[in-house]
């Protein structure tokens, strides 16, 4: 964590602090509170499993796509950059970074939403919420408590949405999402870090499958730009290295728009103090104009990817996986390993069981109990 830390930027001096009192770390660790946080996520079970978690592809559609994993540590790296320009904490950034995946499903969004359907009457899925119950309950690694007990700030940055009933249970936690209030500025990076990673390396993955072509492409501006600028440095460059070298371009244009524009909104509002930013309307963001443009891009994703009947038909499947496995689960309780979560209401210990699988322990559960 640097020195010169902007006086609006989370700091050991501001934090709230650890739900469970822990002792000071020695200082010749040389970690503080935030990076402390990062490495407790960093050894969890649920870090482990997101390398074999779908981000768009499933897992056993290739060696070389994104999974959760590999797009949570592009997220901190992206996330760190522009910490550092802004004179943010770049280790609760990262630490946010790389928990905000944890309670995704198997499946992707698939997954998600499936789930949510089955808990429907029971409560709802939020993969959000489910991230915090990981940290907050689900990891077992301590004597003391449940959970990795993180600081405030992290949870609050992994936290990003949340319903207002779901708000209400969570105490000083929920209470930015009842009162209209922002988290840290950390907390908005991380989000934005977040959309910058997705948007920009789901092009790449979706033109090395082949469901996306390179000639529709130039319907996004954004891309059509900064092509042209590679195309006239290397007018020889073609193929996956023209690819690579324009998505690289992109996320330069992404993170120089919204250094500048954060530090142009930082200028304007004047926060002095953590509490400040709390108060004020939104800080990070891009500016207007490459808002519109990043809205495209996703226009776009959603459109031809995301949307894409190939990824759509495995989809589909993988969603079904998950309806059936609930339904097993709700009529067999038995199947779920006895010390898990005995104390939860049953619907909730399913969801909590089915969120924290992986894609290929979930089709082997698929196999295992409905396969005839």
């Amino acid at each position: 964590m640097p020195f010169n830390l902007a006086p609006y930027a989370v700091s050991e001096v501001n934090s709230l602090g650890r739900e469970h009192t822990e002792p000071a770390e020695p200082s010749r660790s040389g970690r503080n509170p935030f990076s402390r946080d990062r490495d407790r996520i960093i050894h969890s079970t649920a870090f482990r499993r997101l390398e074999y978690k779908t981000q768009v592809f499933l897992n056993h559609e290739g060696d070389h796509f994104r999974t959760r994993l590999t797009h949570s540590l592009e997220v901190a790296q992206i996330g760190r950059a522009v910490a550092r320009r802004l004179q943010l904490n770049e280790d609760l950034v990262e630490a946010i970074s790389l928990a905000h995946d944890l309670g995704h499903t198997p499946f992707g969004h698939a997954g998600q939403d499936a789930l949510n359907e089955c808990m429907r009457d029971y409560g709802g899925f939020e993969h959000n919420l489910q991230s915090l119950w990981v940290v907050d309950f689900l990891e077992e690694r301590y004597a003391g408590w449940d959970g990795l007990n993180l600081t405030y700030e992290t949870r609050e940055g992994i936290l990003k949405h949340c319903s207002k009933n779901n708000a209400k249970q969570l105490g000083r936690l929920g209470e930015r999402f009842l009162q209209g209030q922002q988290p840290s500025l950390e907390a908005q990076l991380a989000n934005i870090a977040d959309e910058i990673a997705y948007n920009n390396h789901d092009i790449d993955d979706g033109v090395r499958s082949g469901l996306i072509q390179i000639e529709q492409l130039s319907e996004v501006s954004l891309w059509r730009s900064q092509r042209e600028l590679v195309q006239a440095r290397y007018p020889q460059l073609i193929g996956r290295r023209m690819v690579c070298e324009v998505v690289r371009h992109i996320i330069h244009v992404l993170v120089d728009d919204l250094v500048k524009a954060s530090q142009a909104r930082i200028q304007q509002l004047q926060p002095q103090s953590l509490d400040d930013v709390r108060r004020l309307p939104k800080i990070i963001d891009f500016s207007d104009s490459m808002r519109e443009q990043a809205i495209e891009m996703k226009r776009f994703l959603f459109k031809n990817l995301y949307r894409h009947e190939q990824v759509l038909l495995q989809t589909t499947k993988a969603a079904e996986c998950v309806k059936q496995l609930f339904a097993v689960y709700l009529n067999n309780p038995q199947l779920i390993p006895a010390d898990f979560r005995p104390q939860d209401q049953l619907t909730r210990r399913i969801s909590h069981y089915i969120a924290g699988m992986t894609d290929r322990y979930a089709e082997k559960e698929f196999l295992r109990h409905l396969s005839s």
